[in-house]
């Protein structure tokens, strides 16, 4: 975890850049410091790894000090990705790669299995892609190899200073999709600097709005699009996406927590009696330990009754996370005519989408859209 706490920076000519700021960057998320040229977005990223100290205040990583830290040492355990790339032309992306573990001295089997691994997590072969220089790149391919590059030395922090914004729009919106897509992986704390509002509430776990040094307001894409704080987070968001917002209630008020499930020691008959005394054309079905293998569909158990129970559990089935935001539910929905199991981060069952209450509330913004009473 890192905490900001009463933070000021005033640079030699006596200009402040950053007053008073209070802030946490939630461990394991996606947090994203956004506002207007000049707002202190950048020099808050660059004071974690100490390209430039705070004037007082403490930051704390893990409940240490920065100061305490050898900047060196705390860069090193840092991945850092910026808009230039930066990758040594001179190189290949191999070595690109490989940099930081080379100056943490690791052993040249384990690199090479580090390399081979980031390169295939983000769909670059490495027999392809592992002796070539980043000028035979695409200007998308080179941002991947400047993310996995950060992420070598499996740094618990990453810091990346609009990352994207250099790229074409296609290229831009497939390496966001990517990081997403990356994030649910490996679940590093990353603090995530852009200009782009669109850019913030795709890819964003916390938004964090700044403007002339101070932070003006905090929260999850749809706490901001729901409750923007002031007139200048209204413009700043601007009345378009406002105006596009669905506010949903909380995924935990669309929820049934004490929905049935089948264990999968059943038999398929048992699993078929117990659907029909619940009046519901499928139930999860979990393991021994309550984890969530799948849903069992009545009218495929009535069709093979002498199957085994597990072999008919479609593990297919849409589910959402505890951390879905109910209104990204809305984009995954459509077409879901099964029950939409709700999971733990341990892929244990909590329960499951009410379809009647997701129902009701989707009539109610209809209703205030329309100006239907």
């Amino acid at each position: 975890m890192i905490e900001l706490k009463k933070i000021n920076k005033v640079y030699d000519d006596g200009f402040q850049a950053l007053k008073d700021i209070d802030l946490t960057f939630e461990e394991g998320k996606i947090n994203v410091l956004i506002g207007p040229s000049g707002c202190g977005k950048t020099t808050t990223m660059k004071l974690l790894n100490r390209l430039t100290e705070h004037t007082d205040g403490q930051i704390l990583i893990d409940g240490k000090d920065i100061k305490e830290i050898n900047p060196i040492e705390l860069r090193r355990r840092m991945g850092y990705v910026i808009q230039s790339i930066g990758l040594f032309p001179h190189m290949t992306i191999y070595d690109n790669v490989a940099t930081v573990p080379k100056l943490l001295k690791w052993e040249k089997q384990k690199i090479k299995q580090r390399v081979e691994e980031l390169l295939n997590m983000v769909s670059l072969p490495p027999e392809t892609y592992m002796k070539r220089y980043p000028s035979e790149l695409s200007g998308g391919q080179q941002q991947r190899i400047g993310v996995i590059r950060a992420l070598a030395a499996e740094p618990s922090t990453i810091l990346m200073d609009e990352p994207f914004s250099a790229l074409d729009p296609i290229s831009r919106e497939q390496l966001q999709d990517e990081l997403v897509r990356l994030q649910k992986e490996i679940k590093k704390t990353i603090v995530f600097v852009t200009h782009d509002m669109d850019e913030a509430i795709k890819i964003a776990d916390q938004i964090i709005l700044m403007k002339d040094g101070h932070v003006v307001q905090k929260g999850s894409p749809q706490e901001l699009l729901s409750n923007p704080a002031n007139d200048f987070v209204k413009e700043f968001i601007g009345e378009e996406r406002l105006g596009n917002n669905q506010s949903l209630p909380p995924l935990n008020k669309l929820i049934v927590k004490d929905y049935p499930s089948i264990p999968s020691t059943l038999s398929v008959e048992e699993a078929v009696n117990k659907m029909v005394s619940n009046h519901v054309a499928g139930l999860p079905v979990v393991d021994a330990e309550g984890a969530y293998l799948g849903v069992i569909s009545l009218y495929k158990a009535l069709d093979h009754k002498k199957a085994s129970l597990v072999d008919l559990v479609d593990n297919t089935v849409m589910t959402v996370q505890e951390t879905t935001d109910s209104n990204e539910l809305l984009s995954k929905i459509s077409g879901e005519k099964s029950i939409i199991p709700l999971l733990s981060e341990e892929n244990k069952l909590i329960g499951v989408v009410d379809n009647k209450k997701l129902l009701e509330a989707l009539h109610q913004i209809y209703k205030s859209k329309s100006g239907v009473a």
